[in-house]
């Protein structure tokens, strides 16, 4: 009897020149069964598929140097039958249109939701017919409450718990740590989009409620404050990490390290 096979993951290239957004990325769909691989530039892009041809491909449109549209049209010649998603910034119609006529199957602009983003690469590969893990995505809510504490009101960052009700943070252990009033919207903004990169105006924004200095350095001082109480290691954030020339995204993930 012939042994049945184990089901192969898809492999996933995303060519970007944000360190961040690169990693952040590997993390979560490497999170969600695929394998994947991260290049800096379009040169890193082409020797990548040299060596392995990967289920599907995500290219930016900007990047220094030979641009992600060059690379889609070497990718379509070369590879025809990989998925292809760009991704773009909101202004950039005339290259979502090129993008779209050399042969890329999705494009997904900037800013993005990276569930969003998870879901139009499963459609893409869903129609190549390549085998996709199921979705499996939720927001974290506390394992364990304080005594005294519905569960269902909390939201874990890490070691750490926000009532949202009671409007406090605690650690592990229960005690109070000390967060003022713009720091506790910040953390509530960030619950409420979960693995989705905001970029300074949106956070100014939508959260900004109560006198806030608004301007980008005050929000980057806030999360620096913010990180020093919920990080294991501020100096590497693992929950709320910087998206580069971008913002900041919370990254619950980084509660099961």
């Amino acid at each position: 009897m012939n042994q049945a096979e184990a089901p192969v993951s898809p492999h996933l290239l995303v060519v970007d020149d944000e360190a961040e957004l690169r990693s952040l990325l590997a993390e979560y769909f490497g999170r969600h069964g695929f394998r994947v691989t991260t290049a800096a530039n379009a040169a890193e892009a082409r020797l990548s598929v040299t060596t392995e041809v990967p289920s599907m491909a995500i290219v930016d449109i900007n990047m220094p140097g030979e641009n992600g549209l060059s690379l889609a049209r070497w990718l379509r010649q070369t590879q025809p039958r990989i998925g292809l998603l760009m991704l773009t910034t909101a202004s950039e119609s005339v290259d979502r249109i090129v993008g779209l006529e050399l042969g890329a199957d999705d494009y997904v602009p900037k800013p993005f939701e990276i569930r969003e983003l998870l879901a139009r690469v499963r459609a893409v590969l869903r129609r190549a017919a390549v085998p996709v893990a199921p979705a499996q995505d939720a927001v974290p809510v506390a394992n364990a409450a304080p005594p005294g504490i519905p569960a269902s009101r909390l939201v874990a960052f890490g070691a750490c718990r926000l009532d949202l009700d009671e409007r406090k943070l605690m650690d592990a252990d229960g005690a109070l740590i000390e967060i003022t009033a713009a720091e506790f919207d910040l953390l509530v903004l960030f619950s409420r989009h979960p693995n989705r990169p905001l970029n300074r105006n949106q956070i100014m924004e939508q959260a900004h409620n109560r006198g806030w200095d608004v301007f980008d350095r005050s929000i980057d001082l806030r999360v620096m404050r913010l990180r020093r109480k919920i990080e294991r290691n501020p100096d590497k954030p693992e929950l709320i990490k910087t998206v580069r020339n971008f913002g900041y995204v919370f990254v619950p993930a980084g509660t099961t390290n």
